[in-house]
């Protein structure tokens, strides 16, 4: 479509069913225009000479039940959320990917130099080269492409923004250049696999897979080259709650021993029992042999792994319970999986810091603001950084307000679970807006 055929049709409201299953109506709904049209409007003044343009769209993701199982290549339940990053693409006679995204410098990827670059990891730019290699070694012919980035998934707030933006190109990519043969599944370990090898980032495939494919995801890693995927098609805005996300602003600095800790004690314990993964260990068989476990093995890896074994089946229930629609359920699992992320895998504040318990702070008033409704527990690695809560819909602002009140303007995100994962946003011929959508 060309760009004022997009512009009009957002004026016109012609996209407002495709942005409200997005994000949602209302204000979010105008805003969401805006923002639109804005990226239009600096697409065209960073790439003046097109006038044909694609829009795409991938989200951020929140993790709800799994904390710190998949790398003992147990099972996890994640979602996508509202927030986003969209780009604004043309197809160009160049052999070279342009990529800009907003606040930040131009990407430019030839196209005949797709190979590992030293000094390149960590950037944007090598997440752009990876994907583009794997498209190419695939039989893709890849051509010439400009983009304009937009992004809502603020770095650091742990909803990944990363894996947004790994399936923000892979989408454009797919879509553009290779008929979107790919699959939601196969994007996504194009995605991991680029922030492995180009990127330098030793992650797993959680976070692609639940932006790839949007909505709740369970995922079981126990074969992690082929986990076991599942999109539950549960409406949660429609139940009436909605997913805060509150930045506690705590630091992450020098937190790096924290984080290894955590894998490194439970593979202390699965070693111990001859086993590689925790994944690998028969529960009862661990809990008879702590006494013998506690000898090679601190009290805290035993606790850990004892997380772990509840943490994983936690995830697998609350699966179960949004298959059949009980919310009851799936909030008490999101509590016990809050406590025991506390107690067992002790990850919500750094080992002695008496002084900065941002973490502990924002779950007990969030415990004490929704009393039995809802359910709040640590948001992604812990230690430091983000909480989340399941808040009542009538309740959200005001639960918002007072967790900016604590911790500062702006600091607390309401967010939509969102159903759809990587899309292109586009129009029929008789000017009507759809949105590609995937299953597994």
């Amino acid at each position: 479509m060309n760009i004022q055929e997009f512009v009009s049709g957002i004026s016109e409201g012609r996209f407002d069913t495709v942005l409200t299953e997005l994000y949602g109506g209302g204000r979010e709904l105008l805003r969401q225009r805006a923002r639109y049209i804005s990226a239009v409007e600096n697409f065209s003044r960073q790439y003046p000479d097109h006038s044909e343009i694609r829009v795409f769209s991938a989200p951020g993701r929140t993790e709800i039940g799994g904390n710190h199982t998949d790398h003992q290549h147990g099972c996890v339940l994640a979602a996508a959320v509202g927030a986003d990053i969209i780009a604004i693409a043309a197809e160009t006679d160049e052999d070279v990917i342009r990529i800009k995204s907003e606040g930040y410098g131009e990407d430019v990827i030839e196209l005949c130099s797709l190979e590992r670059r030293a000094g390149e990891e960590g950037t944007s730019a090598a997440l752009i080269r990876g994907i583009a290699a794997q498209f190419a070694a695939a039989g893709a012919e890849l051509s010439g492409l400009c983009a304009y980035t937009v992004s809502d998934v603020r770095a650091g707030c742990g909803l990944s923004s990363s894996a947004a933006f790994e399936n923000l190109v892979t989408v454009m990519l797919d879509t553009v250049f290779n008929g979107g043969e790919a699959g939601a599944v196969r994007k996504a370990a194009i995605g991991q696999s680029a922030e492995n090898l180009y990127f330098g980032k030793a992650s797993g495939l959680m976070d692609q897979m639940v932006s790839s494919l949007g909505g709740f995801v369970f995922i079981d890693f126990e074969n992690p080259d082929a986990p076991a995927v599942q999109k539950l098609n549960y409406d949660f805005t429609a139940a009436g709650y909605i997913l805060c996300i509150t930045d506690t602003k705590g630091t992450h600095a020098d937190l790096t021993a924290e984080y290894s800790a955590v894998p490194e004690e439970m593979c202390s314990v699965a070693k111990a029992m001859g086993s590689d993964y925790l994944r690998q260990v028969d529960e009862e068989e661990f809990y008879s042999r702590i006494p013998e476990l506690r000898k090679t093995c601190s009290d805290r890896a035993v606790m850990r792994a004892a997380h772990f074994f509840d943490e994983s089946r936690r995830a697998m229930l609350e699966a179960e319970a949004l298959r059949y629609y009980d919310l009851d359920t799936f909030f008490q699992l999101v509590r016990d999986s809050g406590q025991s992320s506390s107690e067992l895998l002790q990850n919500i504040c750094p080992a002695g810091e008496t002084v900065h318990q941002e973490i502990p702070l924002a779950l007990m008033l969030s415990r004490r603001y929704l009393g039995e409704t809802g359910a709040c527990r640590v948001h992604g690695g812990g230690f430091a950084g983000t909480i989340q809560a399941f808040v009542p819909e009538y309740l959200a602002s005001d639960y918002a307000e007072e967790m900016d009140r604590v911790f500062g303007e702006g600091s607390c995100r309401v967010l939509r679970i969102r159903t759809a994962g990587a899309s292109e946003l586009t129009l029929d011929a008789d000017n009507s807006a759809w949105l590609s959508s995937e299953a597994v």
